[in-house]
């Protein structure tokens, strides 16, 4: 019979991971290539055949999304697999009108075919929209679990944005490990903050071999999920993370309701900031869609380095890349340190924008007022200084992950703004992982 002519959508990360699953030596299809969106400058690469494995010995070709029809066309393509996240459901639809148009079949994989299973106890940690809390819940999650005496390995989801066969396996200790592999803004943003509390984390391409490597070290896995992609491992527990601040997203993003259907634990956070009206929006969802899980509400405290760098004056608000753009958040706590301590006025970088920053803004036109912090290359960190510099602000607020002063000079008064999750009353996460039947650390 003939192979099925395959063509995998993804954004460098999930549709890696389901080749890796499904497709790597399954003669029953032909992987023909991979397309690229959300993240710049992912395409025209090639899946190497160091990891494609021995029926793909010259690798696989990535192209980019836009020529889909095309390639379809071009190809004989029969199926086409839609493999990445944070996605509206009229978006996946849109893309499948599209194949279907095309004259292919669309297919979504379900977590059954491309789970892995872990031999040490895992918990899940992810989220239905990027810029939920997911980052400091993990955090929480860890800090509890080290009180234990627990040893711990965090997975962090994919970030593989440049040579794919060096990036096969990675393990972050220390700073100088992001400097070898050269990490971008987007990943130092994850991993340093686990690196500060001492954890080590492993993420990549191949994660069944990320898994094994990690299983070595630990007693405990904790897989730190990206954008709203669901675990790429089999978990003991499952925590989601919701949002009231997009109150509904729960049931209208992909695959995030897939996700809250799967759950265990959810996280209500932001409901500080939130209405309490559409903090009941979400717990009667999640009481719909998971009604067997347990619901947490928390808060996201946000702590200002040196308020009196905000008063008064002319400040430029550097934000997390992609909670602002494919997360569709308006604000961050940069946003609400410069709101509260009293800022004179909040620079709007659009005029100001360098390279990138400006394909970046007329991508995401609702992003106002404040910067994201994009740096999926050294171009694009350079545009962003440059970016910074021509705004000429009388200070800035860091709003990101990370302590950006590492990686960029200021000649103007900064400070930074950092949050952690706090559960607001009970349950709580540590009543949530007492469930488990851990062996003692």
């Amino acid at each position: 019979m003939r192979k099925k002519r395959v063509l995998i959508m993804g954004a460098a990360g999930r549709d890696f991971h389901n080749f890796n699953t499904y497709f790597r030596g399954n003669e029953e299809y032909e992987v023909v290539a991979f397309t690229a969106t959300q993240i710049p400058d992912i395409e025209d690469r090639q899946y190497p055949p160091q990891l494609a494995g021995e029926l793909y010995p010259e690798g696989i070709p990535i192209r980019n999304e836009k020529d889909l029809p095309q390639i379809i066309a071009e190809e004989e393509i029969d199926q086409v697999f839609f493999s990445y996240s944070d996605v509206a459901h009229q978006y996946v639809m849109e893309r499948a009108s599209l194949v279907n148009a095309a004259g292919a079949e669309f297919v979504l994989l379900s977590p059954e075919s491309t789970t892995l299973e872990s031999e040490k106890p895992l918990i899940s940690i992810t989220a239905v929209r990027t810029g939920c809390g997911k980052s400091q819940t993990t955090r929480r999650v860890t800090d509890i679990l080290r009180a234990k005496g627990y040893r711990l390995a965090v997975i962090r989801h994919p970030m593989p944005y440049g040579d794919l066969n060096e990036q096969r396996c990675q393990r972050f200790a220390t700073y100088e490990d992001m400097d070898k592999y050269d990490c971008t803004i987007e990943e130092r943003e994850e991993y340093e903050p686990h690196i500060d509390r001492g954890n080590v984390v492993f993420a990549g391409v191949d994660y069944e071999e990320i898994l094994r490597k990690a299983e070595e070290e630990a007693d405990v896995i904790v897989w730190d999920g990206g954008n709203n992609d669901f675990s790429f491992y089999k978990a003991d527990l499952n925590i989601v993370l919701t949002d009231p601040l997009r109150s509904g997203h729960e049931r209208s993003y992909y695959p995030g309701n897939v996700s809250i259907r799967l759950s265990d634990g959810v996280v209500i956070n932001k409901v500080e900031t939130a209405t309490p009206e559409k903090v009941n929006a979400v717990r009667e969802s999640v009481a719909e869609l998971a009604p067997e899980a347990t619901i947490i509400e928390a808060a996201s405290p946000i702590k200002v380095e040196a308020p009196g760098v905000i008063k008064g004056r002319k400040v430029l608000v550097i934000e997390d890349g992609p909670t602002l753009t494919h997360g569709g958040m308006d604000l961050g706590a940069g946003t609400l340190a410069a709101r509260k301590f009293g800022a004179r006025e909040t620079i709007d970088p659009k005029p100001h924008a360098r390279g990138s920053l400006e394909e970046t803004f007329q991508t995401y036109p609702e992003v106002e007022n404040l910067l994201p912090a994009m740096g999926y290359g050294k171009e694009q960190v350079r545009d962003l200084e440059r970016t910074i510099a021509a705004c000429k602000p009388e200070a800035v607020v860091i709003g990101t992950p990370i302590d950006l002063r590492r990686l960029i000079d200021f000649d103007v008064p900064t400070t930074r703004v950092t949050y952690e999750l706090q559960e607001i009353g009970e349950p709580t996460l540590e009543d949530l992982l007492s469930e488990l039947d851990f062996p003692e650390g």
